[in-house]
């Protein structure tokens, strides 16, 4: 920089380029010194090398994992603080880290790359594995990678306690009643989990309602007795019965057990037989069903805990003394007649609460209480009747226990759960009065008799009203007078006693008759209170518009439920033609009935009932015995399939759709083949749903279809096409979904073998056949096999040296067929100078090479 010769006024500035030539590998180090004015200003010029800093994570920790078959994912970070790029290389010997990606490349300076390492999670243990990555101008680092596998563990523990808990014992319960335990599931895992409750019906050592208290002979009459078809969701109750547990999260869960009593074929005396039940209670993981699959080689790891479920039921024995009918003596009315009753528990096990409802003539004291097991209690029952007659009775006695709501198990109610009777008898009779009459002292009553001189006394009380009796005048001729013989008019006759009744006013349409001699009567019609004639034509519209009103109503009821008739058959299905309208009933004889009873057909189950072992093999049953559904639409397109594909199904329903096997291994499979598994689909729901997979490895992109909407229990499958290029141990994971919104996993699993053809032999010996004339080939076949699922094509290549070989073979280039094999002719050429070994090469394309060794063995007779 020239000295400026002007001053440079504030504001302005002047460059200065400094220009860096390095002419050798070294840091170099100076400084510019500038003068302004009086001052000097050391500024200092660096030259340095470029490099590249490229630094890498030493540990990589995937901490807890659960053993769910999916592919868990972490990064490494690579970083370059340099000022050029670096160049980096991962390697790798074991088996458990896979897809390491990128293994090689470069980094960017002042910028960071990203590795990413994936750990299949099929196998529960320790990870500590080590890789070496390699860095440019560093060397190389070792970086460890380590994390835990552990299975998904479902634990059962007792409230009270806190441990581990086995076996829940309901002990002894008369039938119609119900007990409840509570218990903790504990989800004993880093990972959230979604569990349903499964009943256990057909497990080994599971009992319901055999004595096992009995004999050996008892109890197998017992079994032969005792019917089959038992829903056991209504003797064991379980709420909730399904749901969701966060990591190491503790649910309450009530457990209710009402033990119901068999009916049997043929018994003779049943009070006294006990009925022992053994069950067990499965907590599972919701969806988990592989297992289930009864064809399919499934790879799901078990997670469920068994609780065993033991309880007795016994039937309420009450015995009455002097017995069930109770006979009272005839009494008069007022009367109270009175017999002890003694009521007996036979019971060794339980007590009884009892109630004597209430009945009319009859009293009982105490009308309720309660019997310890093996004691007795005497009740006073009284026999106090209201009128006179004979009574027959009976007394209900209801036995009072604790009863679940299956709506809420939570909440025992105290209710009656079952009846006893007793018949009560007695007869009430009445008393004989004697009549007396006594002298009238002047008052006439109201009722008396001719003269009305004397009075019966205990008669009873009067009526307020004078009897009134009438009969049709037409009907009786009695004492008729001649000028009304021939009356014929509908009149009404009265007795002489209705005077009072008489008087009163009447219907102005209707005539009365005297008894005797048929006279008309005087009928006197009060003015002030009998209606007019207008009066009484408007009553009568008055009626009439009440009935017209009455008419419309039902008319109009009439045709609602006639249009709603009409929308019902109004459909493409039904024609509207009424059952067995004009139809004849066929005939039909005993043998158009079949043997055996149909069994019925099992529905899907309710979200509301508790999920059984045995439904759920009835429905997987019905289902896959159904042929494959091929033709399903990729997406929903009617109304009901959008309707349906959009519900949020339970933890229940998600357990009956089967999706698996959950590991799919296709064993081992060549190199630039295609290899085919079925992916089985099973819905055993009555609503449709939606499968969506989702695939990114290359090796399985040739899978189709990746959607169906598969239609209420039916099943399915999905062509799962593996291919790849690379040899080695594949393992990878894709998801699906479930009405777009349920995720599950299918764990792929294969061994790629690069293309390989075998030798029979390695060393082949020509020997000629005997009896043949000199100058004869020597021949003989070798077998080239393929043990892979890939067509092979190869090429015979003569190993010669110095001297032609006087080996052939035949053919020396063909294919050979997937597990098949081809058969080559080896020839030996006898001569004066022809060499007696030789050496073929077996080159496979993109394969192995296998070398073939061949010797002539030549027999010279003298």
């Amino acid at each position: 920089v020239e000295n400026s010769e002007k001053p440079i006024a504030s504001g302005l500035q002047v460059k200065a380029v400094v220009e860096y030539t390095p002419k050798c590998v070294e840091d170099l180090r100076d400084k510019l010194t500038l003068l302004v004015d009086d001052d000097v200003v050391h500024i200092p010029v660096l030259g340095l090398i470029p490099y590249c800093d490229l630094e890498i994570e030493t540990e990589v920790d995937f901490g807890e994992m659960i053993a769910n078959n999916k592919l868990v994912t972490k990064e490494i970070s690579i970083s370059n603080r340099g000022t050029i790029s670096g160049v980096f290389r991962v390697s790798y010997d074991g088996v458990v880290l896979l897809n390491i990606k990128p293994a090689r490349g470069v980094v960017k300076p002042k910028s960071v790359r990203k590795i990413r390492v994936d750990v299949c999670t099929d196998v529960p243990g320790f990870i500590k594995e080590m890789m070496t990555v390699e860095l440019e101008s560093r060397g190389c680092t070792e970086v460890w990678i380590k994390g835990v596998v552990v299975e998904q563990v479902l634990k059962v523990l007792g409230v009270n306690c806190g441990k581990v808990l086995k076996c829940i014992n309901f002990g002894p319960l008369y039938f119609g009643t119900s007990k409840t335990e509570q218990i903790y599931l504990y989800n004993e895992s880093p990972e959230c989990m979604d569990w349903v409750a499964v009943l256990e019906d057909n497990a080994l050592g599971g009992e319901m309602g055999t004595d096992l208290q009995g004999s050996t002979d008892a109890v197998l009459h017992d079994l032969s007795l005792k019917t089959k078809d038992v829903d056991v969701s209504t003797l064991v109750l379980c709420a909730p019965n399904q749901g969701t547990l966060e990591p190491y999260e503790k649910s309450l869960i009530t457990v209710c057990f009402s033990p119901e009593k068999f009916e049997r074929d043929f018994e003779v005396d049943d009070t006294s037989v006990a009925q022992d039940y053994v069950l067990f209670l499965r907590f599972e993981t919701a969806g988990k069903r592989g297992s289930c699959l009864q064809n399919l080689s499934c790879g799901s790891h078990s997670r469920h805990v068994d609780l065993a479920l033991t309880g007795s039921g016994f039937p309420v024995i009450l015995t009455f003394k002097p017995g069930t009918v109770i006979n009272f003596e005839d009494c008069y009315l007022g009367e109270q007649p009175q017999v002890v009753c003694t009521m007996k528990n036979e019971s060794e096990f339980l007590p009884v609460t009892f109630r004597f409802r209430k009945t009319a003539h009859f009293s009982i004291s105490p009308a309720r209480g309660k019997l310890r097991k093996k004691s007795e209690k005497e009740v006073m029952i009284s026999f106090s009747p209201h009128q006179i007659g004979k009574f027959e009775m009976n007394q209900i006695i209801d036995i009072i226990g604790t009863g679940v709501d299956k709506n809420n198990v939570d909440v025992l109610k105290t209710k009656p759960f079952h009846q006893i009777y007793l018949t009560l008898r007695g007869v009430c009779k009445s008393k004989r009065t004697s009549v007396v009459f006594t002298i009238n002292p002047g008052l006439t009553p109201l009722i008396s008799n001719e003269t009305g001189q004397f009075v019966a006394r205990g008669t009873g009380q009067l009526r307020d009203t004078a009897p009134v009796a009438i009969l049709k005048s037409t009907q009786t001729q009695i004492h008729t007078h001649r000028k009304n013989r021939n009356c014929e008019d509908d009149a009404l006759i009265a007795f002489p006693n209705d005077r009072a009744a008489s008087l009163r006013p009447s219907e102005w349409n209707k005539k009365y008759r005297t008894i005797f001699t048929k006279t008309e009567r005087y009928n006197y019609v009060d003015p002030e209170f009998a209606y007019t004639d207008s009066e009484r034509l408007l009553r009568e519209e008055n009626k009439k518009h009440y009935v017209r009103f009455i008419s419309c109503l039902r008319q109009r009821r009439l045709e609602k439920e006639a249009a709603r008739q009409f929308y019902i058959y109004n459909n493409p299905v039904s024609l509207g033609i009424k059952p067995a309208e004009g139809l004849k009933s066929p005939n039909i004889s005993i043998t158009d009935f079949p043997m055996e009873k149909p069994q019925p057909e099992m529905l899907p189950l309710d979200d509301n009932c508790m999920l059984t072992s045995r439904k759920l093999a009835a429905i997987v049953s019905k289902s896959t015995n159904k042929g494959v559904w091929s033709w399903l639409s990729p997406m929903p397109s009617s109304a009901q399939e959008k309707e349906d594909c959009s519900l949020t199904l339970t933890h229940k329903q998600l357990h009956q759709v089967f999706i698996g096997p959950s590991t799919i291994d296709f064993g081992d499979v060549c190199v630039y083949s295609t290899t085919t598994k079925e992916l089985h689909i099973i819905n055993n729901l009555s609503v449709h749903i939606w499968i969506q997979i989702e695939i990114e490895v290359a090796e399985l992109q040739e899978t189709s279809p990746l959607s169906q909407v598969v239609p209420p229990l039916t099943k399915t499958h999905i062509p799962l096409v593996f291919e790849t290029v690379n040899a080695g141990m594949f393992k990878s994971s894709f998801s699906y979904k479930i009405n777009n919104q349920h995720i599950g996993h299918v764990l792929v699993v294969a061994h790629a073998m690069p293309i390989e053809l075998q030798l029979s032999t390695r060393e082949l010996i020509l020997s000629p056949v005997s009896g043949c004339l000199a100058g004869t080939e020597f021949r003989r076949t070798v077998r080239v096999c393929n043990p892979r699922n890939h067509p092979a094509g190869f090429t015979w290549k003569p190993v010669t040296g110095d001297r032609k070989s006087a080996f052939t073979i035949k053919p020396t280039r063909g294919f050979v067929e997937p597990y098949s094999d081809v058969e080559c002719e080896v020839v030996w050429h006898p001569g004066f100078s022809s060499p007696e070994t030789g050496q073929f090469t077996l080159c496979v394309r993109k394969g192995n090479s296998v070398n073939l060794k061949c010797l002539a063995k030549v027999t010279i007779h003298v």
